[in-house]
């Protein structure tokens, strides 16, 4: 799936900062499932240099308002210049500084369309509960880097991330409130949704 020039611009400052960004091809599994449940309100927990956030904005609504947290504000200066090059209307992007376990809290329940977990493996089960309880029943959960480079798989591979992705994948199959499926995207892209 190819990407625009703003996007591609997005990437390269992405590897400049030490940020990982998602590859075309998660993105272009993120805009399709904003797309499929029209979503008008997104949180992205790691907003990177706006990578996803700018595929998760060609999916939305045109209305739809995409809240993303970052505790890099180096990294959410480089998203908000994306953000502005593709055009997005500042209105539609709201950028939380702070570390996520701190604003998710404060979030609603029930009240959002999608919710995107792209950050520390080592924390990312604690943000999938948040992000479930504020998913709005038919609402969507997306979790990257659940393959983690393909070593989720293999028992053999025990450091921490690779062991927190495969718990977490456990975790979030056996959730009864939630409806999931593995997509082979870039790293692995957990996708789940909210059930009644």
């Amino acid at each position: 799936m190819p990407e625009d020039e703003v996007a591609a611009g997005a990437r390269r400052r992405a590897e400049e900062l030490g940020a990982t960004a998602v590859s075309p091809g998660t993105g272009a599994a993120l805009r399709l499932l904003a797309a499929a449940v029209g979503a008008r309100a997104v949180v992205e927990i790691g907003t990177g240099t706006g990578v996803s956030g700018l595929w998760l904005l060609g999916g939305m609504s045109p209305d739809g308002v995409l809240t993303t947290i970052d505790v890099d504000t180096d990294h959410q200066r480089a998203a908000r210049e994306a953000f502005t090059a593709a055009g997005v209307r500042s209105a539609r992007t709201r950028l939380i500084s702070g570390r996520a376990m701190d604003v998710l809290p404060r979030m609603a329940d029930n009240a959002y369309d999608l919710v995107l977990v792209d950050a520390d493996p080592a924390e990312a089960a604690d943000y999938v509960e948040q992000a479930t309880r504020m998913l709005r029943v038919g609402g969507v959960l997306a979790v990257t880097n659940t393959l983690w480079h393909d070593r989720v798989a293999d028992p053999a591979r025990r450091d921490e991330p690779t062991v927190a992705m495969r718990e977490l994948g456990k975790t979030v199959r056996a959730d009864e409130r939630l409806t999931t499926a593995l997509l082979p995207s870039g790293t692995g892209l957990l996708a789940a949704v909210r059930r009644r």
